[in-house]
């Protein structure tokens, strides 16, 4: 069974940045697609941005620019760098491995913006 689990997150001011790290108990090198989600109350859940296997990476419209994935293969790390926040980047962020024979869901973490 492939364990991902999340790791950051928080309370953060507007502006400021905070970092979301999600493990794979797996190789990440195999892995199709790399993805974050979040999920704001109310609403539904939602692509904030996916690396893929060769590198190449997707973002949201709404953070594009402002929030950064990158990983590390040797660590089976990803992560999510997302600097200016604002109230609207509250919500409940997924790590999702999408492996060829299965997709692997973290527990979520939470994320709040407030002053």
């Amino acid at each position: 069974q492939v364990q991902v689990v999340e790791s950051g997150g928080g309370l953060v001011e507007p502006g400021g940045s905070v970092r979301l790290s999600c493990t794979v108990s797996k190789s990440i090198s195999s892995i199709y697609q790399m993805s974050w989600f979040r999920q704001a109350p109310g609403l539904e859940r939602e692509l904030v941005a996916a690396i893929f296997r060769g590198g190449t990476t997707h973002y949201a419209g709404s953070v594009e620019g402002r929030f950064t994935i990158s990983r590390d293969i040797t660590k089976n790390t990803v992560a999510l760098q997302m600097n200016s926040v604002a109230p609207d980047v509250t919500a409940v962020y997924y790590c999702n491995a999408h492996a060829v024979d299965h997709v692997y869901w973290a527990p979520g973490i939470q994320v709040t913006v407030t002053s």
